[in-house]
């Protein structure tokens, strides 16, 4: 069985490419699992999303692709109730990584 974390940290070209990537994996079913984490500076931007990347993030959102967005991070940078309005849940990262490790995800990073 094939599993992937799809772990996005960046908010450049980095973010986009991740975005996409993971968004294609799950539309084209390469994996049997595929999950996404967004830690760090791509928090922020994903308060910032429009078109395509944000047709892309809710219908990852839908289909529980997107598994979560670090709590902390959130609330440091003081956008946690703008992620709360886009449905995302906020959970530990570190918590959450582990979790899929144990499960045997492979993890990809951007």
């Amino acid at each position: 069985m094939s599993k992937v974390l799809f772990l996005i940290m960046s908010d450049d070209m980095k973010f986009d490419l991740g975005m996409r990537m993971s968004y294609y994996s799950f539309k084209n079913k390469r994996y049997d699992d595929t999950k996404v984490i967004f830690f760090g500076p791509s928090q922020k931007r994903l308060t910032q999303l429009d078109g395509e990347l944000k047709t892309m993030f809710q219908e990852m959102l839908q289909n529980k692709i997107i598994d979560s967005a670090c709590v902390g991070v959130a609330e440091n940078m003081k956008i946690k109730p703008n992620l709360e309005n886009l449905g995302i849940s906020l959970m530990p990262a570190g918590e959450r990584v582990a979790h899929f490790v144990k499960e045997g995800y492979e993890i990809v990073s951007f």
